[in-house]
């Protein structure tokens, strides 16, 4: 789905383009260590390399409807599935206490729908949110992942006494057999500025496979931001620096120090006081709808009006994931609290109401947001910096358009094309998330 209809921010012309110049073949600086996806075969070819089968667990059942053939594991894959083999990744994310601690409230926040219920967790990594489901009442939970670190998730299920419950299984979502239909599906599956790593078609593939009509999705719903900013002390540390060396003039290196500091999105955290203007919607997610042909390209125009005079430096991102219940469930009778509140002046843009429409009730929805406002979380926000800064005045319009699609090279890297024009002046910023 592209950033039309409610989600539409108004901008339709076309740029005076201006390309950003850039040098071949260097890679970004300083480049914040990226996480890589769980949710697809380790091996190739798809089998289940530990040997935890679904049936000789279930008994009789009767195989759901055949799917059609999954698509080919690559040599990219195989390579991301091992890096979540590592446990330090996991170690990261476990000790986010906003992301964790969301998760667990989330879960015992939808205890109804999960007691007694089949679940599976899509990238399960650990297993911790399938011991979560399985501490609420869940009937049986399968913890789908095809990082080695399934093995070690096995390990720690026998180690709480959960085995009769949590069913690991080693493989992709996509090649993993379970021959019956689930309640909920959770999983873990954003990635820096949301979409990098491309998790989320495994959860849609969970989705179409197996979950019941009505049933669960958590999260329930994403939703993606941009906003300009200005962090003239990152320009400094980075481009300034070579003005004068211990003396020395060193203003050559400028140029090179631009394109190695700027020339890929820059994974950092930001304040509130760095953003310039209100935040606009460059994506909004319905788990339970969402296509996956709707994440090969996501557009969004934009149109910002700057709250200060200050130089611009690039375009930050980030995002929120709310926790709900289906559609069709009944009202809640409680409310709950965010452990990482998103409902601050950064989540939401008062100036268009299309943005609002993502929650049908946000004082009763649970969310975790990575906003800069938020509590920090490991994902923290994403930069995508401009190679020179661009003085903005106060209320001066900023304005463009914003493409994000899937690399050619590796689907789970995430190509960048920034339109972006101001008083006069309009430029183009091309960049990849690898």
């Amino acid at each position: 789905m592209q950033s039309g209809g409610d989600y539409s921010n108004g901008f339709h012309g076309e740029l005076d383009r201006v390309e950003e110049k850039q040098l071949p073949g260097l890679s970004s600086f300083g480049r914040a260590k990226r996480r890589s996806t769980r949710g697809g075969a380790h091996d190739p070819r798809g089998g289940l390399t530990n040997g935890f089968m679904v049936s000789d667990q279930l008994g009789e059942q009767n195989p759901l409807e055949t799917q059609k053939s999954p698509p080919p594991c690559t040599d990219f894959d195989v390579a991301y599935f091992h890096s979540y083999a590592h446990v330090g990744i996991h170690e990261e994310m476990i000790k986010d206490r906003a992301r964790t601690e969301t998760y667990k409230e989330a879960i015992m926040q939808h205890q109804s729908f999960i007691q007694g219920k089949v679940v599976v967790d899509v990238g399960c990594g650990t297993g911790i949110l399938s011991i979560f489901c399985a501490q609420a009442g869940a009937k049986r939970v399968y913890a789908v992942d095809a990082s080695d670190i399934a093995v070690q998730a096995n390990e720690v299920v026998k180690a709480n006494g959960l085995s009769d419950k949590v069913i690991v299984l080693h493989g992709r979502v996509e090649d993993v057999e379970i021959d019956e239909e689930v309640d909920v599906i959770i999983s873990e599956w954003m990635g820096y500025m949301l979409l990098y790593e491309s998790m989320l078609g495994s959860v849609i593939t969970a989705r179409d496979r197996w979950l019941k009509p009505g049933g669960l999705i958590l999260p329930s719903h994403a939703t993606l931001y941009m906003a300009p900013v200005s962090h003239p002390d990152r320009y400094s540390h980075s481009i300034d620096f070579w003005r004068n060396v211990y003396g020395i003039d060193m203003s050559a290196m400028m140029q090179l120090a631009k394109q190695c500091a700027f020339e890929e999105p820059s994974v950092e955290s930001i304040s509130g006081e760095n953003v310039l203007t209100w935040p606009e919607v460059v994506k909004h997610i319905d788990c339970q709808t969402v296509k996956i042909q709707e994440l090969d390209s996501v557009i969004a125009s934009y149109k910002f009006k700057s709250m200060m005079r200050a130089p611009m430096h690039g375009f930050g991102f980030w995002f929120d994931v709310e926790f709900s219940e289906p559609a069709s469930s009944p009202a809640k009778t409680t409310s709950a609290t965010s452990v990482a509140s998103g409902s601050s002046s950064m989540t939401m843009s008062p100036s268009r109401e299309g943005n609002q429409k993502k929650r049908s009730n946000p004082s009763d929805a649970l969310v975790l947001s990575t906003s800069p406002e938020a509590p920090p979380t490991h994902w923290q926000q994403t930069i995508v910096y401009l190679y020179d800064p661009v003085d903005v005045e106060q209320d001066q319009v900023i304005e463009g358009s914003v493409t994000l699609s899937q690399s050619k090279e590796n689907r789970r890297f995430m190509n960048i094309h920034l339109e972006y024009s101001s008083a006069g002046r309009s430029f183009v910023k091309e960049s990849v998330m690898r």
